[in-house]
């Protein structure tokens, strides 16, 4: 994954009220969610950009009152596939 640099105000740190070490976590964890919520990314991504398992990254949207994308669409696709694994 490439990565960026971007410069932020130092006392962000104060104002999520973390560690100095945690710090990049947090600003990943952040973005990604934002970036989920607005439906720029997958859950999928939103994961890999925080660092943690698909499972995880639901907990964290559940945690943090984030919708999970999930559309009739879904649905009729994973009852599709139940169905051929269930034969």
């Amino acid at each position: 994954m490439q990565t960026i640099s971007v410069d932020l105000p130092g006392n962000l740190i104060n104002i999520f009220k973390i560690r100095d070490r945690d710090f990049p976590s947090v600003v990943r964890e952040t973005l990604s969610l934002e970036l989920y919520r607005e439906g720029f990314i997958s859950i999928g991504k939103a994961a890999e950009i925080t660092g943690v398992s698909i499972l995880k990254m639901q907990e964290i949207l559940a945690n943090r009152k984030v919708p999970i994308h999930y559309y009739p669409e879904d649905l009729e696709k994973d009852v599709r596939t139940l169905k051929k694994v269930l034969k």
